[in-house]
């Protein structure tokens, strides 16, 4: 995201307030989907003006930085509070394979893979670019968040933090250094593979059935 962001981060600098988050659920065959937003704060009349001459709030220059032939732009939606002077875009997209997401202009430079490793697991991986490098940029005050839910068992990542099926990478602009590389490793689930817990939940809904039968009978 270093090319969607570095005109963004050049035109507020410290005067203006930046927050990203990543959302990205994977199918087993490599597709999955994305929930895109990222929103900031500027109280400067003079950089909201600059910020709209950017394009990054405007929903045609949001479509063409993530529309390739193998993503679809599903949704947009932009929402401006001049109360608060925050601006504010959601992204909803579907992409064929993860892989994919390196053509899109977006995402150029983030490295997106996804391999087979070890017999029955899989390897993904994604760069973090370092956004702030070059633009002098130390503050708390911009911040990135990667989430992802992966279809299998989660054999080891490097994560920040867990949060129910969701990994978690979690950065400052200033932790980011030279950019972070995202790593997890998970045995996939099969494609017609049911993961266990759905076998256990049946088994319990049918114990649960048979002893309802068996009381009624008695009684």
């Amino acid at each position: 995201m270093k090319k969607f962001f570095a005109i963004l981060l050049l035109i507020l600098g410290l005067q203006g307030c930046l927050n990203y988050e990543q959302d990205i659920s994977l199918n087993p065959d490599g597709s999955g989907t994305m929930v895109l937003t990222y929103w900031m704060k500027v109280s400067d009349p003079q950089n909201t003006l600059l910020l709209d001459q950017t394009g990054l709030f405007n929903q045609d220059t949001i479509r063409s930085q993530f529309s390739t032939p193998f993503t679809v732009v599903k949704e947009i939606s932009v929402v401006t509070d001049t109360v608060d002077s925050i601006s504010r875009a959601v992204v909803q997209i579907e992409f064929t394979h993860i892989d994919s997401l390196n053509h899109t202009e977006a995402f150029r430079g983030s490295n997106f893979s996804l391999k087979d490793g070890a017999i029955g697991q899989k390897v993904f991986s994604q760069f973090i670019s370092p956004i702030v490098t070059g633009f002098g940029f130390t503050g708390e005050d911009y911040t990135v968040t990667y989430k992802y839910s992966f279809p299998g068992e989660i054999i080891q990542h490097n994560a920040t933090s867990v949060e129910k099926k969701y990994l978690i990478w979690s950065y400052s602009m200033s932790e980011l250094g030279k950019g972070k590389t995202i790593s997890v490793t998970y045995r996939a689930y099969k494609l017609k593979e049911t993961p266990y817990w759905i076998y256990a939940l049946s088994g319990a809904v049918l114990l649960i059935v048979l002893i309802f039968l068996f009381r009624k009978k008695r009684g």
